[in-house]
């Protein structure tokens, strides 16, 4: 007896499924355009390695601002009764924010006349940012970065650690930096 092969023929019926996949496509342009117009481009702003965007729109702030990675770290955003505002990533970044610019001539006298948490040295000075060594018994490094963002104006400080240790040198660099680059999100509007 022979065995005799049974062969299966599938047919596809090419138009319909061509034409589905073509309206699937012209679904898909015109839905993207539907969601794109009357929106303005903004740019992408692209976080510095071993950092993080945070934006800070939803506490009234128009920007974001770069923190350290937080998958290590805990990060805890904080509003103050006085308005400032507070993050701190782990033990090593904290940043108050407040809604005006610091008097940074002022301050330097204050720096320079301090008795007990005597300045070293000023480590940059800018027109509108500081940054300074200071000792009490060991050195520690504080900054403040002023930034004009849309209409308003900022101030940008680290946080007295709660914990009693100071920041150290990298760790104020590297809030100062994020400070002085703070990118403001500007709200998509449709026309």
């Amino acid at each position: 007896m022979k065995s005799q092969k049974k062969s299966e023929t599938i047919v596809i019926n090419t138009s319909t499924t061509l034409r589905g996949i073509k309206q699937f496509f012209v679904a898909l342009v015109i839905g993207a355009g539907i969601f794109s117009c009357g929106e303005k481009k903004s740019e992408a702003i692209v976080a510095p390695e071993g950092m993080h965007i945070v934006d800070l729109s939803r506490y009234g702030k128009p920007f974001a601002i770069f923190v350290p990675d937080t998958v290590a770290a805990k990060l805890s955003i904080t509003e103050q009764s006085s308005g400032a505002l507070e993050i701190k990533v782990g033990k090593t970044f904290g940043v108050s924010i407040n809604e005006q610019n610091a008097d940074l001539a002022l301050r330097k006298e204050d720096i320079k006349s301090d008795e007990v948490n005597k300045l070293k040295s000023f480590v940059k000075e800018e027109p509108n940012a500081i940054m300074w060594e200071s000792a009490i018994t060991e050195p520690e490094f504080h900054f403040i970065v002023n930034q004009k963002i849309g209409n308003s104006e900022y101030s940008f400080e680290d946080l007295f650690n709660s914990e009693g240790n100071t920041y150290g040198k990298d760790a104020v660099q590297k809030m100062f930096d994020s400070c002085k680059n703070i990118k403001e999100v500007k709200k998509e509007t449709k026309s």
